[in-house]
């Protein structure tokens, strides 16, 4: 029998990334030491406290039992909790918050619940490519905004074509940014917003390093923003900010109708999370936040050794402001792709190139700061001995 794939497998992207693991694979399986920069998954432990509470939590037979189909109360109301303390932002727990698996998930339905086939969805570039792929499940038209540099790696709305925001119904932002590593200002979430009203866009605002900012600055949540329920929603993960990427555990927040309409989606495909998980992510949120000021002075830790050695080698680059990332230049005469390669296969050194974001990607390279200091020091010197800036 000859199995019949659907369209939809047929439109979805090529995962870049895979592609990427298995060149790194290729090199540790023939012996070599890789210091693997490529990805972004978090490299220290969940903090103690988050794990005694799950374990706690799984004992109780209440949460042998399917959970409630949209979420325990008690995690939303700890999203809730989390965003008035952070960001004095008031949310409806019951109306306004929404649990999802993971924010990743999150991502992809909100284009299958709002986005039609010839919609226009607009998407940063460089960017997360889980949007590309939400866009091309629905069957909608995806648009890129390009992050230039010398537009602080912020989109320029005065750059779209009309018949593109005609007919956009969706718009992805998302700071701190993934892959360049910056952070946003108000004043940009304010024109986000009176743009995304004026036309009729819903804002989708990727806020999933929203707890990872360096150098004493807050990053800045949508939700702050005068009306942003209004026009848009903000995703938000415990993955990054708690080191808990593998317990899958998001929320999407914001517009009411766009909650609802999540939340109908998500009861045709799960019953919600492991009860035991929700509460031990409420623990998370509501108790002490020292473990997240330790995280961040960690990151900080790595990100000004790496850059510190970067610079004393030559290379010219700004540090990150967020995120746990670093967002290079590549050296004149490379790609991005040719960069990551060289590196790998003679500094034994694995970064994520530049064009695996978009085409406004091509011409960098993201390196991860999910390594010790020391290991971040080394990966700087043996790129060093490849003579890329002398």
């Amino acid at each position: 029998m000859r199995i019949q794939p659907a369209s939809m497998m047929e439109q979805l992207p090529t995962q870049f990334f895979s592609t990427m693991v298995a060149k790194v694979n290729k090199v540790i399986a023939e012996g070599h030491d890789v210091i693997n920069l490529g990805q972004g998954n978090p490299d220290l432990p969940t903090p103690p406290h988050i794990v005694e509470e799950l374990c706690k939590q799984a004992a109780d037979p209440l949460h042998h039992k399917y959970p409630p189909f949209q979420g325990r109360i008690e995690l939303k109301q700890a999203i809730a909790h989390w965003y008035k303390q952070e960001f004095d932002v008031d949310l409806d727990p019951e109306e306004e918050v929404a649990i999802l698996m993971g924010s990743k998930t999150g991502l992809v339905e909100i284009c299958q619940v709002l986005l039609n086939p010839g919609d226009v969805a607009l998407v940063p570039d460089p960017g997360y490519p889980d949007y590309w792929s939400g866009v091309a499940i629905t069957g909608a038209r995806m648009v890129p905004m390009p992050l230039l540099a010398e537009n602080g790696f912020l989109p320029d709305y005065g750059k779209l074509k009309d018949e593109d925001i005609q007919k956009a119904k969706l718009m992805f932002v998302n700071y701190p940014n993934n892959p360049t590593a910056v952070n946003a200002p108000m004043e940009f979430y304010e024109e986000t917003m009176k743009f995304a009203k004026k036309n009729e866009i819903v804002v989708c605002s990727d806020f999933a390093y929203g707890g990872i900012s360096f150098d004493g600055k807050k990053p800045v949540s949508f939700m702050q923003v005068p009306g942003a329920k209004e026009v848009g929603v903000e995703f938000y993960t415990l993955s990054k900010t708690y080191n808990m990427a593998g317990w899958r555990v998001g929320a999407m927040v914001g517009n009411r109708d766009v909650v609802r309409l999540i939340n109908t989606l998500q009861d045709h495909y799960f019953v919600s999370l492991f009860g035991a998980v929700q509460m031990a992510a409420a623990r998370a949120l509501t108790g002490s936040q020292e473990c997240v000021s330790q995280l961040v002075q960690t990151y900080q830790g790595r990100r000004d050794a790496l850059f510190d050695a970067l610079h004393q080698i030559g290379w010219k680059c700004t540090p990150s402001q967020g995120s746990f990332f670093a967002w290079l230049p590549v050296p004149a005469g490379y790609g991005s792709v040719e960069l990551a390669d060289l590196l790998l296969t003679k500094a034994h050194v694995m970064v994520a190139p530049g064009i695996g974001f978009g085409e406004h990607g091509e011409g960098y390279v993201r390196i991860g700061l999910l390594n010790t200091e020391d290991r971040l020091r080394e990966a700087v010197m043996r790129m060093e001995q490849l003579k890329l800036f002398s």
